[in-house]
């Protein structure tokens, strides 16, 4: 049963850049249109249960759950934002390889806090900013547009990995329900206002458009993230981190598939690098303490 709820998690969070990417290409449907979407439906979802359960717990939030909640959202919607408009100037496998970085970025924020890391994870680093130097060296030939993408990729990666940190200290004493649905609201609260502000539209698009949003909606969101929460009650978090980490080869595949996406010989191979140096990030990384502050991202945010 697990292997089944594994491949269907790996199969969700891996739709969302080929999904998103197509998504842009053939609607009229804008890049924060996707990120308001997305959260304001998955805040909505997540909510209902806990107002039907257990309706106090959303009056019981602390002022310190709601400033990390917030430090969360403003980072996620942000990383949306990133993500998003990355997919509309890189390759769905490098914007995807790249913001998948967030477990890098994480050991590092931990590394400038003073946190010594195994050896392992700083060999695992190296290993991945090789396949990051592969990859944007590759677009750096290819086009300006490219590298500009793989650059906003990195920048979704890095808020990915705040995003999860925040989390990870608002996750200490919130359920997941009260939490997803306040970090989700306010995320997207803060995307619809730069919505706004750039005169990006979030209604009035075709049917193709609300079909694709869904989609993404449902696929990533819901299926993906639900199906990870549901592993990390029986498997560890190391062992889910490590599957989740298909993700990159999953959305590679995806969008060579759906999307007919060539890359470069030695793109694939900033793929392969990225992913073996997380993998071994992921493995070297301390338990205990570490765990806790990383559990809720573990689960991925595309």
């Amino acid at each position: 049963m697990n292997f089944i709820v594994a491949a269907l998690g790996v199969l969700g969070v891996a739709s969302s850049g080929p999904l998103i990417a197509g998504t842009l290409g053939a609607t009229s449907v804008t890049a924060l249109a996707i990120a308001f979407w997305r959260n304001a439906i998955a805040a909505v979802v997540m909510a209902s249960p806990v107002l039907v359960r257990e309706p106090r717990q959303f009056r019981k939030i602390t002022r310190k759950e709601f400033t990390w909640s917030a430090v969360a959202a403003v980072a996620l919607a942000f990383h949306f934002a990133c993500f998003i408009t990355a997919l509309q100037l890189t390759s769905v496998a490098a914007a995807t390889a790249l913001v998948c970085l967030q477990s890098a970025w994480i050991a590092v924020f931990q590394l400038l806090r003073g946190t010594k890391h195994r050896w392992p994870v700083l060999v695992g680093l190296g290993i991945a900013l090789g396949g990051v130097a592969a990859i944007t060296g590759f677009d750096m030939g290819s086009s300006p547009k490219a590298l500009l993408g793989d650059i906003l990729a990195l920048a979704g990666g890095a808020l990915a990995g705040l995003y999860t940190l925040a989390g990870g200290k608002a996750r200490q004493s919130m359920g997941i329900g009260t939490y997803t649905t306040l970090c989700y609201g306010i995320c997207a609260a803060i995307v619809a206002v730069l919505a706004l502000t750039g005169s990006q539209p979030l209604v009035g698009f075709d049917a193709g458009g609300w079909l694709g949003i869904v989609a993404i909606t449902v696929c990533a969101q819901l299926v993906g993230h639900t199906a990870f929460n549901h592993l990390l009650a029986t498997m560890s978090p190391l062992l889910v981190s490590m599957i989740i980490l298909l993700e990159i080869p999953g959305a590679a595949l995806l969008a060579a598939v759906f999307l007919h996406e060539t890359l470069p010989a030695g793109t694939y191979a900033g793929l392969a690098l990225i992913l073996v140096g997380l993998a071994v990030v992921v493995a070297g990384q301390r338990r205990g303490k570490d765990d806790v502050e990383g559990k809720i991202a573990e689960l991925g945010t595309d």
